[in-house]
């Protein structure tokens, strides 16, 4: 096997292992902020959770792309984007349906897992930033990832804010901007990865 073989071996492996580490963080996240979603009544934890679970599933989505084709990558990022879009829709429809029939966010326990939830994403961008630069799949990564810090210390300034003011509209705001930086990000990973495609880029 000539050098630059187990260059690009060398350079796949580590994106396996980098990908399933932030699997693991995500799947486990989505878990921990659903249920404190549910106790809180919050419709800002509930949001960041499928926001975890949508990138939980472009990491499963990417781990299948490393080391295969520009095609190949391209549309496991295409894949990854509309999943993006439609968790994004569906955290949108969460929000209406709190405004029309109500709800009563626990703030302290909006902050407390917003702030756990933070630490595992900015974990996560250390662990995908060395990547942010390669294949489209990797680049969607590193989208959703800082995407993510921003949504949680959107739930952590609102959880603040519900305790401040003792109203359910900084909850019921920060859980619709998430939801359209959600559907946001995916239509940005379309287009690049539409853009790989047509330019046979990785």
């Amino acid at each position: 096997m000539c050098p630059e073989e187990n260059e690009l071996d060398e350079a796949a492996e580590l994106e396996r292992r980098t990908l399933l580490t932030l699997l693991a963080i995500n799947a486990s996240m989505f878990v921990v902020e659903l249920v404190a979603g549910w106790l809180a009544d919050a419709s800002g934890l509930v949001a960041d959770s499928l926001d975890m679970l949508a990138d939980a599933s472009v990491y499963a989505i990417a781990l299948y792309a490393v080391g295969r084709s520009v095609r190949l990558k391209a549309d496991a990022a295409t894949a990854s984007g509309i999943l993006q879009i439609a968790l994004g829709a569906g955290v949108l429809l969460d929000v209406a349906r709190r405004f029309a029939y109500g709800s009563e966010p626990v703030s302290a326990l909006m902050i407390g897992i917003g702030l756990v939830a933070l630490a595992a994403n900015i974990a996560c961008l250390a662990l995908i930033a060395r990547h942010r630069e390669g294949g489209v799949h990797m680049r969607a990564s590193w989208i959703f990832s800082a995407n993510d810090v921003i949504a949680n210390l959107g739930v952590i300034l609102s959880g603040v804010l519900v305790c401040s003011l003792g109203s359910a509209w900084p909850d019921l705001v920060v859980g619709a901007a998430i939801g359209v930086v959600v559907v946001r990000g995916g239509v940005k990973i379309l287009g690049e990865a539409r853009e790989a495609r047509a330019g046979g880029r990785a």
